[in-house]
C-alpha cells in the first residue's frame, strides 16, 4: 500500500514499485476515481552539458505543448561592459501576462538530504533574484527577444504582469522539501521539471498554464515536486464551483451560458479522438499565415493571445463543432454560401472570439466576415460601454478542393471602437441580423 501526501480526502499519490520516477495520482471525482500517471520530465538533450540541457528540455516542453510563439529568450547578448547585464533567462508571453523561469540543474551526484535541502535553498534564493534584476532591467530598457519559431519581439517589462519561476532539474529531490524565499515584489512559485513538463501536458495551452502559475503562486507553497497534488485539488475545486452570473444577453437573443472548470480534471484532449488537436492546428494556421502576411510580429502576438485564451475544457467540443462545420458548409447550390459560427463571449464582454466556417473563400466573403467580426464587436461594446478596453478576434475556415491543405484560415481583429458610420451599422445589420431573422443565411 501506498501513502497519502495529501491532507484532501480527494487526492492521493502512490509510487509504483517498478518505477520510482513515475506518479500515480488517484483522484476522487463525483463520477468515481480517476487515475493520472504523470512520467517523469522530458529527457534531456543530447551533446549539451547538463545545466543547458534542462534549460532547452524546459524550453521545448512549453513550445512543444504550448506554442513556440510564446517562448522566448534574448536575441542578442549585450556585454556586461555595455551597462546592460545578459538576459539568460527563458520567458513565456501571452497577453499582457509573462513568467520569468529559472531553470537550475543538480549536475553532480546528490549528497545527504539535509545538504541537498540547503543547497535547493540556495540556488532558489538566487533564481529568485536573478529573475526580479530581469524583470526590473525589462521595465528600465526594453529589449528585443526571439521565440521558438525564430521570430523578434520587443518586450517592454512594463506591459506585463510578471512571476517568477524557480525551476529545479534533480534526480531525487528530499521528501516534503519546501522552498522559501525573500520576497521580491511579484508572484512566485518553485516547481520541478516534471512539475513544468506536467502542467504542458495537462493544459495544452501557454496562456492556461500561465493562469495556472498566478493562481497557484497566490497559494500556501507546496513541497517540489507536489504540484500535480495541488492542480488536482484546485480543479476539483472548480469543479464544484457554481457558475457565476453573466448576461447572456451579451450575444444577442438566444445567448446561452456555458459553464466550464478553469482547470480540467483529464488531461487536455483525453477523449479518446483528435478533436483537441483542431485548435492547435488551428494556431499554427493562425501563426504561420499572418507571417506570410508579413503581419507585424506584435500583432501577430496578440492575436495569437487571444486566440489561446479559448479555455481549455472547451477545446474539444469546439473542435468537434469545428470539423462538423468543415463538413456541412460546402453542401449548398452552386453559386450559395453557407455560414457558421460559434461566439464566445467572455465574463466582462472585453474580449470576443468568433469562430466560424464558409462554403468557399473570395472576395465577397472576406468582406463580409471582416463585417460581421466588426458589427459583433460594435454591439457588445455599445452594451458594455467599454469600447475602448475590448477586442474582438474572428478566425475563418473556408474548405480548398485544390488537394494542397484542408481549407483556408482568415483572421479578422478589431480593438477599441471601429468608430462604424450609421450607413455601415445599418448595412452590416441588415446582411446580418435581419439575414439570420428571415433564416436566408445559415
Amino acid at each position: 500500500m501506498a501513502d497519502p501526501i495529501s491532507s484532501s480526502p480527494q487526492l492521493w499519490r502512490y509510487l509504483q514499485d517498478d518505477d520510482p520516477t513515475v506518479v500515480t495520482l488517484i483522484v476522487e471525482t463525483p463520477t468515481g476515481p480517476y487515475v493520472r500517471r504523470i512520467p517523469p520530465a522530458l529527457p534531456l538533450p543530447s551533446g549539451v552539458d547538463h545545466g543547458h540541457g534542462a534549460e532547452v528540455a524546459a524550453h521545448t516542453a512549453a513550445a512543444t505543448w504550448g506554442l513556440p510563439d510564446f517562448v522566448f529568450q534574448q536575441a542578442d547578448h549585450a556585454s556586461k561592459g555595455s551597462g546592460q547585464r545578459e538576459l539568460g533567462d527563458r520567458l513565456l508571453l501571452s497577453g499582457r501576462r509573462g513568467a520569468v523561469v529559472q531553470v537550475k540543474a543538480r549536475t553532480i551526484k546528490p549528497k545527504p538530504d539535509a545538504q541537498e535541502v540547503s543547497w535547493i535553498q540556495k540556488v532558489a534564493a538566487k533564481a529568485m533574484s536573478q529573475a526580479k534584476g530581469t524583470v526590473r532591467q525589462l521595465r528600465m530598457l526594453p529589449a528585443d527577444m526571439v521565440n521558438g519559431r525564430g521570430r523578434t519581439l520587443h518586450v517592454d517589462g512594463n506591459a506585463y504582469e510578471w512571476v517568477a519561476v524557480f525551476l529545479l532539474d534533480h534526480p531525487q529531490v528530499p521528501e516534503g522539501t519546501h522552498v522559501t524565499w525573500e520576497p521580491i515584489g511579484m508572484p512566485a512559485i518553485a516547481l520541478t521539471r516534471r512539475d513544468w513538463d506536467f502542467l504542458f501536458d495537462q493544459l495544452r495551452s501557454t496562456t492556461a498554464v500561465l493562469d495556472y502559475l498566478f493562481r497557484a503562486a497566490a497559494e500556501n507553497p507546496v513541497p517540489l515536486g507536489e504540484e500535480p497534488v495541488r492542480f488536482y485539488e484546485l480543479a476539483a475545486a472548480d469543479a464544484a464551483a457554481p457558475p457565476k452570473d453573466i448576461d447572456t444577453e451579451l450575444v444577442g437573443p438566444g445567448g446561452t451560458l456555458f459553464s466550464t472548470p478553469q482547470l480540467p480534471q483529464a488531461p487536455a484532449g483525453s477523449d479518446g479522438t483528435h478533436a483537441h488537436l483542431m485548435i492547435r492546428i488551428m494556431l499554427e494556421d493562425v501563426a504561420t499565415s499572418l507571417l506570410r502576411d508579413s503581419v507585424a510580429e506584435d500583432d501577430r502576438f496578440t492575436v495569437l493571445s487571444d486566440f489561446d485564451r479559448l479555455p481549455v475544457s472547451a477545446r474539444a467540443e469546439w473542435g468537434h463543432l469545428l470539423l462538423d462545420m468543415l463538413r456541412d458548409v460546402p453542401n449548398v447550390p452552386e453559386d450559395h454560401c453557407k455560414w457558421r459560427f460559434r461566439r464566445l463571449v467572455e465574463e466582462d464582454g472585453a474580449r470576443q472570439l468568433i469562430v466560424g466556417a464558409a462554403t468557399r473563400f473570395d472576395s465577397i466573403v472576406q468582406a463580409g466576415f471582416s463585417a460581421y467580426v466588426q458589427l459583433r464587436h460594435h454591439e457588445v461594446t455599445t452594451r458594455t460601454g467599454r469600447a475602448k478596453e475590448s477586442s474582438t478576434l474572428g478566425v475563418l475556415l473556408t474548405p480548398r478542393r485544390d488537394g494542397v491543405r484542408p481549407w483556408d484560415t482568415t483572421a479578422v481583429r478589431v480593438q477599441g471602437d471601429p468608430e462604424l458610420s450609421e450607413e455601415e451599422i445599418r448595412v452590416y445589420s441588415e446582411a446580418w441580423n435581419q439575414a439570420v431573422q428571415t433564416a436566408e443565411v445559415t
